[in-house]
């Protein structure tokens, strides 16, 4: 299928591997140039490096923490101009138990998987909404949906996000931009590695059989692929998704069960 969006511009926050990644290789593939975003340099410029070969289009490294003032400025900067598509990223908070965490884990949960993406869509939404249309995707979890105990920092700072989002995202599309979430289940990147890795020592199990045990209570038997992933992404920043205004997306294998 042909999304429809070949030559816009986009920016991919914490997109050197990962779901990050993902969505970056399938709006490249789709012919978007984009603005890459993530902390660490090394990888950074050799994913942009890597897309920006296989698909033929303009990948502009910027290495700078999405989660600060500072380097929310450095990828805006970096960008200059019309920004057509933007996909919300950061790294979840680490798990824990309630009643351990502090006022200031609290805080920093908040400032980077809530403040980080709202800024972000107050920075360039209004661009957006003078050129006629837009699209942001927040890649935000499916603990929003079923709330995951250890995950509580993540549970609290995403469910904000979408609170916002929920109002937000019903005021803009008149002007022909879509915001919506995109709820990651369990996909085989680093973050699920860093999930597994206490339940192994705790259980004395190898990585392997702690990612096996997990994988078996997901319906498809599996883990999921950042490449799915990203085409998902991709289609909601698609030129067919206009229709499609301040929902969250779950893409879990069937993990969260629900009716609605």
């Amino acid at each position: 299928m042909d999304l429809g969006i070949r030559g816009k511009r986009a920016i991919v926050c914490a997109g050197s591997k990962g779901l990050g990644r993902g969505c970056a290789e399938a709006l490249a593939e789709a012919g978007v140039e984009i603005v890459l975003n993530a902390r660490g340099a090394e990888a950074l410029t050799r994913t942009a490096a890597e897309i920006s070969a296989r698909y033929g289009v303009t990948v502009t490294p910027v290495a700078a923490d999405i989660t600060t003032e500072a380097g929310r400025a450095e990828v805006l900067a970096a960008a200059g101009g019309a920004v057509d598509i933007l996909v919300n990223n950061a790294g979840g908070p680490p798990p824990g138990l309630w009643s351990d965490w502090s006022r200031e884990d609290f805080l920093r949960a908040i400032e980077g998987n809530m403040l980080t993406p709202i800024a972000m869509i107050q920075a360039l939404v209004p661009g957006m909404m003078a050129r006629g249309w837009g699209r942001v995707v927040n890649i935000t979890s499916a603990a929003v949906r079923a709330p995951i105990a250890p995950l509580g920092l993540s549970n609290t700072a995403r469910t904000g996000l979408t609170g916002f989002v929920a109002g937000t995202a019903r005021q803009v599309a008149p002007a022909g931009v879509t915001i919506n979430n995109l709820l990651p289940g369990m996909h085989g990147t680093d973050r699920m590695a860093a999930l597994d890795g206490p339940v192994a020592a705790a259980e004395g199990i190898t990585m392997e059989e702690a990612a096996a045990r997990r994988a078996a209570t997901i319906p498809v038997g599996r883990y999921g692929t950042a490449a799915e992933f990203g085409a998902t992404c991709a289609f909601l920043c698609s030129a067919h998704a206009g229709f499609i205004v301040g929902q969250n997306i779950l893409a879990d294998g069937g993990a969260t069960n629900l009716t609605l």
